[in-house]
């Protein structure tokens, strides 16, 4: 069963459940911001527990009926390019099908077959052998920096250079490759455009800047960038949280780019994959938890839940964070005014109690928060 309220999906967690390993995710909350297969991913990470946070940061739009797309096919085909740079495969399957619909698709296979052909991955790859075409080579890493120096190393001076766009005009690797002699094609098949609804990408903003999820994944550097253009004047605490207690998760080395610049550190798959991109949170999520032995209890905290005895008890925000602050120190006791630190502004310490009350009645074990009469709380040890 899933909530299917806009930007948000929960899908109901038992004990149960969390004993069998599609269960791993259970107790996290994970943003998801691609567009064109965010139903697929959000279902991978579903099926192991994940609670799901729907925020498209960008959405793809074909321009088959683009002049600009249009006038670069007919470039190619008046001057067939010695290299041909496919950069996805989305792009390489939308560049054929808007030539087949011009009646031009024979004519620019044939002259993309007598190219040198590079991918850019797998999917990339992918795309050009569905086509009946080969190609030459593909950089390990994905990265573009590989590709501009596989070429230049290879010699471009005088040669044509067709680069498939992805989504919009990389004018770093554009201006290298002319720099190094060759005559560049931009190829633009599809362009980035905002979602029609930005509020769920506003929201996560939100989220990860009040660290209320657990991780946030990227399928594209544009979504990247799209995300920090809509955090505004909150980039910096949504930075600072990417930095800290949220897990970037990218699903490739180009996608983890802009993060990168921003010092945040991110995890990566091998495989530019959204199965490889799950395993990647299946790993690394866990690590984060905080796991301890309280008066014979084991208790895990996993993002919005606790594990207790291998019982998964979801928590609210306030007991959550109450609870998490008592567990960065057990044994050591917390003022009410050292506790309301952890809860949202302009709380009071009576929000505090209400926190703690709360928290124990969701951990339904007696014993787990003490009170240290007129001084705070505890988790003994």
């Amino acid at each position: 069963m899933t909530d299917r309220t806009p930007g948000a999906r929960r899908p109901v967690l038992t004990a149960a459940a969390l004993a069998e390993p599609t269960a791993a995710l259970s107790g996290y909350t994970i943003g998801v911001t691609s567009d064109r297969r965010r139903d697929e991913l959000a279902g991978l990470l579903e099926s192991r527990g994940a609670r799901i946070v729907l925020a498209p940061a960008l959405r793809i739009v074909p321009i088959a009926d683009d002049a600009e797309l249009r006038a670069a096919t007919r470039a190619c085909l008046d001057t067939p390019p010695d290299i041909v740079l496919v950069n996805t495969g989305i792009g390489m399957r939308g560049w054929l099908e808007a030539a087949e619909g011009w009646g031009l698709a024979e004519p620019l296979r044939a002259v993309l077959s007598r190219s040198y052909l590079v991918a850019r991955g797998p999917k990339a790859r992918a795309a050009v052998h569905a086509a009946g075409l080969q190609d030459q080579w593909t950089p390990d890493g994905e990265g573009y920096e590989e590709v501009v120096e596989h070429l230049t190393a290879r010699g471009i001076a005088g040669l044509t250079v067709a680069m498939q766009l992805h989504g919009e005009s990389q004018p770093e690797y554009t201006d290298a490759l002319e720099g190094a002699g060759a005559r560049v094609i931009e190829v633009p098949v599809y362009r980035w455009a905002p979602p029609t609804d930005p509020a769920p990408l506003h929201r996560l903003v939100d989220l990860i800047a009040g660290r209320l999820v657990d991780a946030v994944t990227f399928t594209s550097a544009a979504a990247v960038q799209a995300l920090l253009r809509a955090a505004g004047p909150a980039v910096d605490p949504v930075l600072d949280a990417l930095r800290s207690d949220v897990l970037a998760a990218c699903v490739g080395p180009v996608t983890a780019s802009p993060l990168r610049r921003h010092d945040v550190p991110v995890s990566t798959p091998n495989r530019a994959r959204l199965t490889a991109l799950v395993r990647t949170l299946v790993e690394e999520l866990p690590k984060r938890a905080v796991s301890l032995q309280v008066n014979g209890h084991a208790i895990t905290l996993r993002g919005h839940a606790a594990v207790v005895d291998g019982d998964l008890r979801p928590l609210a925000p306030g007991p959550m964070a109450v609870l998490r602050a008592l567990a960065t120190s057990p044994g050591r006791v917390l003022s009410r005014a050292a506790l309301l630190q952890a809860l949202p502004r302009n709380a009071d310490e009576h929000a505090v109690e209400m926190a703690v009350a709360r928290l124990r009645a969701g951990l339904a074990v007696p014993g787990i928060v003490q009170t240290v009469v007129k001084r705070g709380y505890r988790i003994p040890i």
